[in-house]
């Protein structure tokens, strides 16, 4: 059971009006939450039906003929947590909030509804922004919101409640995105990107990390890759951090709703000052991590890091080289990750870029390079690709040890939106079924697409990883937005440094022939 495109559309535009002129980033909490608390709700009350089929069946080893028995029954917690359903007390329970969505303290009860389900559960702690008596939403907007929410429904079968409800709150994490503009992206990563991403690297055991992990979707993908290809829920484990704690719970509850065990640290913070999984190692890393001119790392006090040891110390703004060194570092044995960049990483020599990047093939751990179409994320038009590791390619049974497999994915892309394109299921396909060939296949380069290059072929082009380089078309190499402001900025620095200079040149020649007897005024 799914809901359509259609419906979702329907809820989110219904659900968008009643948001008039509130910001899109505290209106997503107050929606997100409520969607949350219904289908913690609806979960509960499922399982409760259950419970009472099998109590009230005299053929029952669990049959309660007393009545009182039976209540008590219903109302026993280890009853719903040994099925992994969260215990919801009575307070928190939807028709419970359902019932107040007139009455004047709605917001206060929904604060304290969700503060009781936080309380008696406590994995879902800190899980859900209670700022509802707090939030600039007049209270007749906040009951209809209620309103419109009660009419989703999550089904009495859990699997089924579950799926909804992931439909609801990734299409509607997706339409905050693109209302919140360049700052969507800091929570959400277009789904068609984190597919292709998961379809490459094909997670499908062991440990599973992303250390900017925004709303979880990379976790979220992952999983639906296992359970698509025969295997469970937690068959992976789940590791991330994310430095806003905001977005933090964001993730959180995005991974709870869906039953998703997960690990994100102790607390939110800085990937590079406050690692909350320094010592692990992961068998896939997956991360679209911040970049542009001003994602910066605090270099200074970390110039003698482990995770720099092997490759050189990287430059602190932009952080590109030190978000994937530490990836590098975090991988296993035998690990791979997947990781969203900007194109000029492929290219550049600021700040010792081009040094990394020789020692990352010198070690052989690049695996493959697709080149992507822009539009492709939230109101941002940095160009970008992606870059994929691996601790071992001889693993294959193409043994690719010294190769690395170019994708040019410029051309794909459907326009969804006047601003924003997305890669098809077909599109997603063929990138992921070019590297599993490449991989273990019967693989032939593609003309304009896809070409496998040697070690020795790549220092021949000093060491650039521009596809259209190899492959046969036009390599795009002009500077990103981020190289050209720093490179802009740089030189702006540097002629009012040779300007000042020329000033005070100046000044002391005119100075010494005045005192020659050459006024020049």
């Amino acid at each position: 059971m799914a809901l359509t495109q259609d419906q979702l559309k329907k809820f989110w535009d219904m659900a968008n009006q009643l948001r008039k002129n509130l910001d899109a980033a505290e209106y997503k909490h107050i929606v997100l939450g409520l969607v949350f608390l219904k289908h913690v709700s609806d979960a509960f009350e499922a399982r409760r039906a259950e419970l009472e089929i099998d109590f009230t069946n005299p053929e029952s080893d669990a049959y309660k003929p007393n009545p009182q028995s039976l209540a008590n029954a219903l109302e026993t917690r280890d009853y719903y947590t040994q099925k992994n359903v969260f215990w919801v007390p009575e307070v928190s329970r939807w028709s419970v909030i359902a019932d107040s969505s007139k009455q004047v303290d709605l917001a206060l009860r929904i604060d304290n509804a969700l503060y009781e389900i936080e309380r008696e559960n406590p994995k879902l702690e800190g899980i859900v922004e209670r700022s509802y008596a707090n939030a600039k939403l007049p209270i007749a907007d906040l009951g209809a919101v209620v309103d419109l929410i009660g009419t989703i429904s999550f089904s009495q079968n859990k699997e089924e409640a579950v799926d909804i409800l992931g439909q609801v709150y990734e299409y509607f994490l997706g339409q905050f995105a693109n209302a919140e503009g360049k700052l969507g992206g800091q929570f959400y990563t277009t789904p068609s990107i984190v597919r292709t991403i998961v379809e490459v690297l094909q997670p499908t055991q062991g440990r599973v990390y992303d250390p900017a992990c925004g709303s979880g979707g990379m976790f979220v993908q992952s999983e639906k890759f296992v359970e698509a290809h025969g295997g469970k829920l937690g068959q992976i484990a789940i590791y991330g951090q994310e430095s806003n704690p905001t977005t933090r719970r964001l993730c959180a509850m995005n991974l709870a709703i869906r039953g998703i065990d997960f690990d994100l640290g102790k607390t939110h913070g800085d990937t590079f000052l406050e690692p909350q999984h320094k010592d692990l190692r992961f068998d896939y890393i997956l991360m679209n991590p911040p970049f542009g001119k001003n994602a910066s790392y605090p270099k200074a006090q970390l110039l003698d890091d482990v995770r720099w040891k092997k490759y050189g110390v990287p430059r602190e703004k932009p952080a590109n080289y030190a978000w994937m060194s530490h990836a590098v570092h975090h991988l296993a044995p035998k690990g791979r990750a997947g990781i969203v960049m900007p194109r000029g990483t492929l290219t550049s020599s600021q700040g010792g870029d081009d040094a990394i990047r020789k020692a990352f093939l010198d070690d052989d751990i690049i695996e493959c390079i697709v080149d992507l179409p822009g539009q492709l994320f939230f109101n941002v038009q940095i160009p970008s690709c992606l870059w994929f590791f691996n601790k071992d390619k001889s693993k294959w049974k193409n043994d690719r040890t010294n190769q690395v497999l170019f994708i040019d994915a410029r051309k794909m892309g459907t326009p969804v939106s006047r601003t924003q394109i997305e890669f098809s299921d077909d599109e997603i396909a063929k990138i992921a079924d070019t590297f599993n060939v490449w991989a273990n296949g019967d693989y032939e380069d593609v003309d304009g697409f896809c070409k496998s290059v040697s070690r020795q072929d790549i220092s021949k082009s000093s060491d650039a990883l521009s596809p259209g380089r190899y492959i046969g078309t036009e390599a795009d190499e002009s500077l990103y937005d981020e190289e050209f402001s720093e490179r802009m900025e740089n030189l702006v620095s540097t002629l009012k440094s040779q300007l000042s200079a020329s000033e005070e040149v100046t000044k002391q020649v005119t100075q010494n022939l005045a005192s020659l007897g050459y006024d020049l005024d």
